[in-house]
């Protein structure tokens, strides 16, 4: 049984502390925060030892699980890896582009396994929905939620929209051509909504939204294909699936079918939606099992550190281009 251990003991920290204590995988032996000293009080469940440091707690096991700010995600993990643990980091990964990439470096030398939360991988409806995502080229991308104080010290794009963004780089194999980004601060110092067009060089155009704004929450994903349509509402937890396919019009039937003419050249097709099974299954609980699969079968994390990276890097090249504008608008 791996041991872990949690750094962080926030609002996310406690979650994962709860799922790591109650799983048959892991043994949590213990946590460090430096804020927190009354886990026991609120969470009685949990027996895990509070460590006075992290040099401490990362002697005890065999990997971490690291829910701390992201501005001490950095250091964290370079503690980690420099005593070969492995490790579990929340998105996004690092605070800086440069500190990513070193920890790529440090974990090839550390030869351990990183597994980065991009939490919306593992929510039911996209797993659902991904087997029957097949070379998207239209992707339209809602995240929206009310205003809350936590978040706020970083732009929308690293708080809302990089789940987004690591969703679409996962399924659209290939490279950046040009991204177009525009965005307003209306509560905070940094862009609370933001509007981002990402166009690859397979021709794939995606169109992402976030908010932290809104009256009402969103966090939706739809996707168009040749052929087909697929939308994933990972707040409901539902996927939906619309396909065309050939047709002999006198065998048409069906409360969820309905044929579509397109003419001589095409012919009639029948157009049919349907919903996949989705599993219910706790999403953080998900990724965290995963993780430790990795370690045990030695194989490469659902969420690599290069995927982490990957998404990050798409994030500041967003907000960059979210400064520019800013600018552009307060100098005309």
């Amino acid at each position: 049984m791996l041991k872990i251990g949690v750094l962080g003991a926030g609002h996310l920290g406690k979650v994962h502390l709860k799922l790591l204590n109650e799983s048959p995988n892991f043994n949590l032996v213990g946590y460090f925060d430096p804020h927190e000293n009354n886990i026991h009080e609120k969470m009685p469940q949990i027996l895990a030892h509070r460590f006075a440091t992290v040099d401490e707690l990362l002697d005890e096991v065999d990997a971490v699980d690291i829910v701390t700010p992201t501005i001490s995600h950095y250091d964290c993990a370079v503690k980690a890896l420099k005593k070969f643990k492995h490790i579990f980091i929340e998105k996004p990964i690092t605070n800086t582009i440069h500190e990513a990439k070193s920890l790529i470096e440090l974990s090839k030398e550390a030869n351990v396994k990183v597994q980065v939360g991009h939490v919306e991988r593992f929510n039911p409806a996209f797993v659902a929905a991904k087997p029957y995502l097949s070379a998207p080229m239209f992707i339209e991308a809602h995240r929206l939620s009310s205003f809350t104080n936590r978040g706020t010290d970083v732009p929308v794009v690293l708080d809302l929209m990089i789940h987004d963004i690591d969703i679409v780089l996962s399924v659209v194999k290939s490279p950046i051509k040009k991204i177009h980004a525009n965005g307003v601060a209306v509560v905070s110092n940094t862009p609370d909504i933001a509007n981002v067009r990402i166009e690859f060089h397979n021709g794939c155009v995606a169109n992402l939204t976030a908010s932290r704004i809104s009256l009402q929450s969103m966090r939706k994903v739809r996707f168009f294909q040749r052929d087909a349509y697929i939308t994933v509402d990972f707040l409901k937890k539902e996927s939906g699936i619309l396909k065309m396919k050939d047709i002999n019009k006198q065998h048409f039937n069906g409360s969820h079918t309905f044929a579509v003419d397109l003419g001589q050249e095409k012919g009639v097709k029948e157009m049919y939606f349907y919903k996949p099974e989705v599993t219910e299954i706790n999403a953080i609980q998900e990724e965290l099992e995963s993780f430790g699969q990795a370690i045990e079968a030695d194989h490469e994390p659902i969420v690599s550190i290069n995927d982490g990276y990957n998404a990050l890097h798409v994030a500041h090249q967003i907000i960059k281009k979210l400064k520019l504008s800013s600018d552009f608008l307060k100098n005309n």
